[in-house]
Parts: C-alpha cells; structure tokens; sequence
C-alpha cells in the first residue's frame, strides 16, 4: 500500500484522480483511468470522504460515504489520498471528544500532534500476548462478586433496550478513572447526540475528562462512520497501549451497533445476506475488532462492552458471535429493573472465566457460590409462593428466601453518576466489604432488620448508620 508520503510525490495529476459513475444511497462507483486504489483507501470527492470496499472491472472501485451524499452527482472528481485514514496519536488526544478521523467535534482546536497512524492494524502477534489472571476491582458489588472483570479481558454488559447499560458503563468510567493509573477511551458507536454531550460534560465535572478520549461515530451519521470508529478508538488505544506502556480502559457503547453498521454496509455493496438478515462476513469483522483488544508485555487494553440483545434473545447470531470472545458476561435482566433492583444484573445469567479458586481465591469462590446457590432455591420456591404463601414453606426454606430477598436488595447500590436523578449519593464498595456483607447474610438465620433497609446501601456497616 502506497504511504501518504508517496502520495504527495506523484508526478502525474491524473493518476489519482476519478470519476463518479455510479451513486446508490451511500455506495459510490469511482472509475480511475490509470491507478486504481487499494482497498481501504481515502478518496475524497469535495469534502465529502469514501473508503474503498470493493474492486470491480474497468478499473472501477467501489466505495462507502463516510459524509452526507446530497449534493454529490455523476461526473464529479474525485481524488485519491494513497492512504488509508488515519488518526492522531498520543497525548494531545488526552480530554477530547473526537470523531472517525480524529477531527474535534467539541468545539476546540484541532490537537497538535506530531503522530499519525492508520486505523486499520493488524491485532498483536501470538509470542507477544501475555495472559495475566488479574482482576479489575469496579467498586460495583454485583459485579465484583459475581462477574469479576478480567485485566486485559473482554467484558460484555448484556441486556434489552432500557435496563440501564449506559448507566452501568458511565458509573464503571467515574469508579475506574479515580483509581486507575491508566488512560480511559470511551468509544461511542451509533450513539445519540444528547446521550454524547451529557456524558462529555459528566466526565468534565467527575474531573476524569483529563486521562480519557472520547470518540462517537453518531446515531445520525453514515453506516460507514458507525462501522469504523470503532477501529479509531483501538488505533488510540494502542498507541498508549506499546508507546507508552499505560494500561488502557476501552469502554464501548454499543457494540451491536457496530454489527448493525456492518450489516448495512453488507446490504448497500450488494452481498447476499446471510442468517437472521446479518451480513455473511459477521464473525470476520467482529474478529478483527476484538481481537486487538489484548494484554501484550507493553501493557493491557481492557474493554467493557454495551451488548444490546435484540427482543431479548440471546440466541441471535450478533449476541452469540460476540459472546465467543468475551471473558465475562454481565447480564442485565428486564425483570430485575421492573423490581427497582438496580444495578438490574441477573446474578444466575452473568460469568466470568475470572470466578475460579485459582484466580479470585477459595473463600471469594465459595461465598459466590454460595450466594447463586440461595438466590437459585429462592428462584424455584417464587412460582409455590405465588399459590400457596411464604406460611406454607418449611423453616428452611422461610429462612432461605429471608435471606434470599437480603442479597437481593443488598447486591443493588446508589451509582455516583445518578446521584442528580436519585437524590441518593453514590457508594463505592470494596471486594472485600461485599464478601463480608453477603457471608454475613449467608450466615445467618434471623435477622432483626427488615429486607427493605438492606436496599441501596453501601457496604454492610451502613445499616449501622440507619435509624
């Protein structure tokens, strides 16, 4: 592939410039007479940018928009940039809110950098991975019992429209970015412009804007835009990554859209689709993402996942392709949120490779088990409540839902990030407090306090402070 260097030391004008034959909504044909582009190649045509897809014959390429077609028209020239996109690097992105080419859309300046790197790289090599057991502390007590987040891992957040994953995302950067040495991306794909704005000026108050990128490729834009900021934000991430040796929080909102983007990328260059309408290189381009996102002998990039879940069903070929490369799951339960258990996180649902005796150590383990344990008995006694009342349970199990309902309520928790909304202030919790919390109630067998004052508290010492 030709450099930008290259590029500008053409002697022939004409060499790289074409000419549009063919628009289709956001798929254009470029015919160029002489050199023909490569795939994945910058084309311009007016300020309007196209990446090559496709080759066809007679030295026509196939391009999608990445900018608004209106205005564009048949015989218009366009001109080819002998590069593929590239992005700025480093620190100067540090507090920014940028888009796929690096440009600012928070109304600054552009960032002074002496760095440029393409956005498409090929993921690290097999001899330079390394696996590190290591666990990623959030603060949120749901989630470090039951789902810890791996180090250098991938983590999916789960769940249908409305059960709270941005919250949960937005609430892990405020309780990561405090404690973390690290740099945090957020990367925001098909995202809406109001839910951008309020989280940029949410960081800005936090005071954790300063060690974190923000890249949106919005709801409004162009599938060609949603399809690779994606790749924009791993470009960063990288650089930070096996530059500067830092340890890199990549937290992406909403990976589904990027399979969606795919897919109407797929449909607009005319391939056939293939199983659920999804385009037929699905698994192809989910790999090529997700598999930059690794722990190398530099440092570590760990990702946390938005995962919209069409109608709730899991088996659905973009949730299932995206759980194949995950680590961990936390799954967000529609009914749960119903109840006003917030976080909604289903604790049967969720897993994580993390949850083993070896990584988290034996009492962690036993105390996880244990609490799945009570709240799976609660779960299969619910439908004989339902018909017949607590009164007809025996002792065991009366006291096994009592503290069935404590863990639920206690495993929910007031997020810093809505303190506005809720009136609540926000509780970090240690791994260590929410052990001993849920062994205390696992332990027990009566217990003097109602259920209700175990709900959105902080760790177990806060009923102390309940009148």
């Amino acid at each position: 592939m030709m450099t930008q260097h290259d590029a500008h030391d053409r002697v022939e004008p004409d060499n790289d410039t074409g000419t549009i034959v063919a628009i289709r909504g956001g798929v254009i044909d470029v015919k160029f007479a002489k050199l023909v582009p490569a795939i994945r190649e910058l084309l311009y045509v007016g300020k309007t940018a196209l990446e090559v897809a496709g080759l066809e014959d007679n030295g026509i390429v196939r391009c999608m928009a990445l900018g608004p077609v209106r205005g564009l028209g048949l015989g218009m020239s366009v001109r080819a940039t002998g590069a593929p996109i590239s992005v700025p690097v480093g620190d100067a992105v540090l507090g920014r809110m940028l888009n796929v080419f690096g440009t600012p859309i928070d109304r600054k300046p552009a960032p002074v950098t002496v760095e440029r790197r393409a956005i498409h790289q090929a993921p690290p090599r097999l001899e330079d991975r390394v696996v590190r057991s290591k666990v990623l502390e959030t603060g949120i007590k749901a989630i470090d019992l039951l789902s810890p987040i791996e180090r250098g891992g991938k983590t999916g957040l789960f769940g249908g429209a409305g059960v709270g994953k941005t919250v949960l995302i937005t609430e892990l950067i405020n309780n990561t970015v405090q404690q973390y040495k690290g740099v945090s991306l957020f990367c925001g794909i098909g995202e809406r412009s109001r839910e951008a704005e309020e989280l940029y000026r949410e960081m800005g108050e936090a005071g954790v804007l300063d060690n974190t990128v923000m890249l949106f490729g919005q709801m409004n834009e162009a599938p060609g835009v949603r399809f690779l900021i994606g790749k924009t934000a791993l470009t960063m991430a990288e650089y930070f990554r096996d530059e500067q040796h830092r340890d890199v929080l990549l937290l992406i909102d909403n990976i589904f859209r990027f399979v969606q983007a795919g897919s109407e990328v797929s449909g607009l260059l005319g391939r056939m689709p293939s199983r659920v309408g999804y385009q037929p290189t699905l698994a192809t381009e989910l790999a090529e993402l997700e598999e930059r996102i690794t722990s190398t002998r530099s440092a570590a990039i760990t990702s946390i996942q938005a995962v919209y879940v069409p109608a709730d069903d899991f088996t659905d070929p973009a949730a299932a392709h995206i759980f194949s490369h995950l680590s961990g799951s936390v799954v967000l339960s529609r009914k749960r949120a119903s109840e006003g258990l917030y976080p909604a996180i289903d604790p049967l649902a969720s897993s994580s490779v993390m949850l083993t005796p070896s990584v988290v150590g034996q009492r962690h383990y036993d105390i996880a088990r244990g609490v799945r344990r009570t709240l799976a008995e609660y779960e299969e006694l619910r439908d004989i409540i339902a018909m017949l009342g607590i009164e007809e349970l025996s002792a065991a199990d009366r006291a096994t839902v009592a503290r069935a309902r404590r863990l639920e309520r206690f495993l929910t928790q007031p997020f810093f990030t809505t303190a506005a909304f809720t009136g609540t202030e926000g509780r970090r919790v240690t791994t260590i407090e929410t052990l001993e919390g849920c062994e205390t109630i696992l332990n027990q067998t009566h217990f003097e306090r109602n259920e209700s004052d175990y709900y959105m508290i902080g760790a177990l010492s806060d009923l102390e402070t309940l009148v």
